[in-house]
Formats: C-alpha cells, sequence, structure tokens
C-alpha cells in the first residue's frame, strides 16, 4: 500500500505543481484551486508513505519523480524544451531513485 501512497503523493504534486504556471501567480482562480488541492493532496499521501519509509527515502522518491514528471508536462503543455545538461540531470536523478529503489536496504520491499 506504501507504493500506492507514494504515487498518489507525487501525481498530486505533479498537478498542483503544473498549475502553479497557470495560476498566473494565484491570479486566476480554478488553477489556483488545483494547485492548494494538489499539494494538501500530496503532502498527506506523502504523510501516509512515512508510515513505512523513511523520510530520506521517501522524499528522494517524492521529490525526483516529482521533478522529472513536471519537466515532462512543462514540455508536453508549456512546449518548454530542456537542454542535453537538463536531460542527462534527469536520468541521474531517475537513476538515483532506481539505485534506491533496487539496492538500498532502507526502502520498503
Amino acid at each position: 500500500m506504501v507504493y500506492v501512497y507514494m504515487a498518489l503523493a507525487i501525481v498530486a504534486e505533479v498537478i498542483g505543481t503544473s498549475a502553479l504556471k497557470a495560476s498566473n501567480e494565484f491570479t486566476r482562480f480554478w488553477p489556483t484551486v488545483l494547485v492548494v488541492i494538489g499539494y494538501v493532496t500530496a503532502f498527506y499521501m506523502l504523510t501516509l508513505a512515512l508510515r513505512t519509509l523513511p523520510v530520506g527515502i521517501a522524499y528522494a522518491f517524492w521529490a525526483g519523480l516529482g521533478i522529472v514528471l513536471v519537466t515532462l508536462i512543462g514540455i508536453l503543455v508549456y512546449g518548454e524544451k530542456p537542454d542535453l545538461p537538463a536531460v542527462i540531470g534527469l536520468a541521474m536523478i531517475v537513476g538515483g531513485v532506481v539505485v534506491i529503489q533496487v539496492f538500498s536496504n532502507v526502502s520498503a520491499h
């Protein structure tokens, strides 16, 4: 169940963060509502995941995968184009999450 909580926390955070740009500095009502709902949901789901996962590992998954997914939203929705160093950095983040999940004894296997 911990991975369901983590997945929901990540998706909610991605929705909230992606809506930040659409909120136009909190001047647009519905995107601002989406930001608030996204972050409240993300933090609540993260607290549920913390019942099982150590805080550092949970945060690494949440932040790392969130960064990658928000970047993809930026590309697909906002037409942003990361350069090669950004792509390499994102690949390193994904690699770090994989290393923790596959090789670490502190993650919830």
